[in-house]
């Protein structure tokens, strides 16, 4: 996925066809986004418009259009993090990590998790 921005509501479209795992239609859609939102079928449809738009979700025809991501969540969440990265701390997490602990976002456990899983992960 290049560069597509995609906006929080558009997101919530994505994030509930990641949790099922399957294609989905539009009421299915906004049935389980109706279990946190009350949203109209007509701004779950535009939704669905933009992101077929924008190239991240597929539809299929049955008896009606089901949809179905395009892209990972891994592989989405990894080109946020990285623009979110350049964009805010020019591309250096090491300078993010400073921010969180200069701003005691990061507690000394979640600093010792971190430690860990380095430890573990770049032997």
């Amino acid at each position: 996925m290049k560069d597509t921005k995609i906006s929080d509501a558009e997101l919530e479209i994505l994030e509930t066809l990641w949790a099922a795992e399957e294609a989905l239609n539009a009421n299915e859609i906004r049935a389980r986004l109706n279990e946190k939102k009350d949203w109209e079928r007509t701004t779950v449809l535009t939704l669905i418009r933009r992101l077929l738009d924008k190239g991240v979700i597929a539809q299929e025809k049955r008896e009606v259009y089901y949809y179905m991501p395009l892209v990972a969540r891994n592989d989405y969440v990894k080109g946020e993090t990285k623009s979110f990265l350049d964009k805010f701390f020019k591309g250096n997490a090491k300078n993010l990590a400073a921010a969180l602990i200069e701003d005691e976002d990061l507690s000394r456990e979640d600093i010792e998790e971190l430690r860990e899983y380095f430890r573990e992960n770049f032997r």
